[in-house]
């Protein structure tokens, strides 16, 4: 029988911080003390230092020379182009997913998709949410490229969080789990045309959604970075 390696202080303290980003207890743009998180895990400082280095490479904090480390911030550009690098790459992977782990998706994300109807039927839209990026995380795994993979960690946790910051409306997540009912389908079809087509727009009206929040004043629900 293979031991399971325990996590390392490292590893517990980026997931949980990580989760903290992404569910919105940190806010975006907030001061992180490595002294007050490290009281708090009841740890000691070195994993809580390793840990943000680890979460600036998956560019969830920005660490400022002389001014310290903080939750990332998002202007209306970068939520463009992060949606535009989104497209790419979740266009491409599904393709190649489809080609290689045809099966293997499929049972995935009908697994994501079952967890996904059970959370929005009881109202739980942090574990909604996180489904969410599940499901659009699977196809960039099952493409079976760690490169394809790496480029998507670049965005990928950046997305969960911003995605936290929309309204929990219940018809905003109607229409996502709809979307994602509609993907499944297609892969199962492999009507690959169709899917990418559904995976454009699914995007472009998160993007949309996102730069709505920021046009109405809500720039700093989101970390937008003024003067």
């Amino acid at each position: 029988m293979k031991i399971t390696r325990p996590k390392s202080l490292t590893e517990i303290a980026v997931a949980e911080l990580r989760m903290r980003i992404i569910d919105g207890r940190l806010q975006l743009g907030e001061a992180l003390s490595e002294n007050a998180i490290a009281a708090e895990l009841g740890i000691s400082k070195t994993p809580v230092r390793e840990a943000l280095l680890q979460l600036k490479l998956e560019k969830l904090v920005d660490v400022l020379p002389q001014r310290g480390t903080y939750v990332f911030r998002m202007a209306p550009g970068e939520v463009a182009k992060i949606s535009e690098l989104r497209e790419i790459l979740e266009t491409s992977a599904v393709a190649t997913a489809i080609a290689r782990n045809h099966e293997a998706l499929v049972e995935r994300l009908s697994a994501v998709l079952e967890d996904m109807r059970a959370a929005f039927e009881r109202d739980d839209n942090a574990a909604y949410r996180v489904l969410d990026g599940e499901f659009h995380q699977a196809m960039i795994e099952l493409a079976g490229n760690p490169y394809l993979s790496d480029a998507y960690a670049q965005v990928g946790f950046r997305t969960q969080a911003l995605r936290a910051r929309l309204s929990d409306e219940e018809g905003l997540n109607r229409i996502s789990f709809q979307d994602h009912r509609e993907m499944l389908r297609l892969i199962k079809a492999r009507e690959l045309a169709s899917l990418q087509a559904l995976i454009r727009a699914h995007i472009n009206q998160t993007r949309q959604m996102y730069l709505d929040l920021l046009e109405r004043g809500a720039g700093a629900e989101l970390g937008e970075r003024v003067g």
